[in-house]
């Protein structure tokens, strides 16, 4: 069996990408797994599947690079779109998107007849603890001293369609992520693990942030760390509400305006390359 397949990145962010408008993927878990791997296989933080829905222009499935799925990834959306729109399958600048999380709203931005960059309506972020979920008490997390391992630290906790940990620190260059990451992604505290953004606060229109993913570890680039990056800050009061927040990352920049009613992201969104996979008895390998 062969799959066509389409590498895109959202601010470093990469994932592999299959149209299955047509028809279904087998073993996504495990391709995710195989695929990922950046010595003997493609390369990514993980695949996406673009599916047909009822309900929307299209649907997205996203499996992290350990075989999780994934309830919604920003940057990778935002490729969907471009997908949509490059191969022609949609013919508007305005599209809806099923996910894990809900319908999402994306507005394309054109350049030469091709996807240049996407602006995202990522829907409102919630607090409530059982919501993201972390098993402390409280309306909210904000700022709370909180032992993670043997250390203790200020968290916020924000969902944005997935669980989202944010600390503010005055450096994140010489964090050791590889050691915290997994013990924050793995706290008792988190009992779905969660995605853990450091944040240094440049200034109110400004924030630094490095990653850790969980089920991929340290990745150049999450949207919804991002967002939820930019929702910390603005609760706690590092930033103004309304006004546009440039997170920079590993791998680029994202823009997040956080509202009462909504959090808006925008960013690029760019192909890397197309392929072919050939799936036989013993594995998968790629295509000459």
């Amino acid at each position: 069996m062969q799959l066509k397949f389409t590498k895109m990145h959202g601010c470093g962010n990469d994932y592999i990408y299959f149209n299955c408008l047509e028809e279904e993927l087998p073993n996504p878990e495990d391709l995710a797994i195989t695929l990922s791997d950046r010595h003997f296989g493609i390369g990514g933080d993980g695949i996406v599947l673009i599916c047909k829905s009822d309900i929307a222009d299209a649907k997205m499935r996203m499996f992290n690079m350990d075989g999780s799925e994934g309830k919604m990834c920003g940057n990778a959306i935002r490729c969907v779109g471009k997908y949509l729109y490059d191969h022609r399958i949609i013919h508007k600048e305005e599209i809806l998107i099923d996910t894990l999380s809900g319908v999402k709203k994306l507005r394309l931005y054109i350049k030469d007849n091709l996807v240049d960059s996407v602006q995202v309506d990522m829907g409102r972020a919630e607090f409530a603890p059982h919501k993201i979920p972390v098993t402390l008490d409280g309306d909210k997390i904000i700022n709370q001293e909180t032992m993670i391992g043997d250390q203790s630290y200020h968290i916020t906790c924000v969902s944005m369609g997935n669980p989202h940990c944010v600390v503010f620190m005055e450096d994140i260059e010489p964090i050791q992520i590889e050691e915290l990451g997994p013990i924050f992604e793995h706290a008792p505290i988190f009992p779905e693990r969660v995605n853990t953004e450091f944040i240094k606060v440049i200034n109110e229109n400004t924030l630094e942030m490095r990653v850790w993913e969980r089920g991929s570890g340290e990745t150049l680039a999450c949207g919804t760390g991002a967002c939820a990056a930019a929702v910390a800050a603005v609760e706690n009061g590092f930033c103004k509400k309304g006004e546009d927040i440039k997170v920079k990352l590993l791998g680029g920049e994202l823009i997040i305006n956080y509202t009462d009613e909504t959090v808006l992201m925008t960013g690029n969104a760019q192909k890397v390359f197309e392929g072919v996979i050939d799936i036989v008895d013993g594995g998968i390998k790629i295509a000459n």
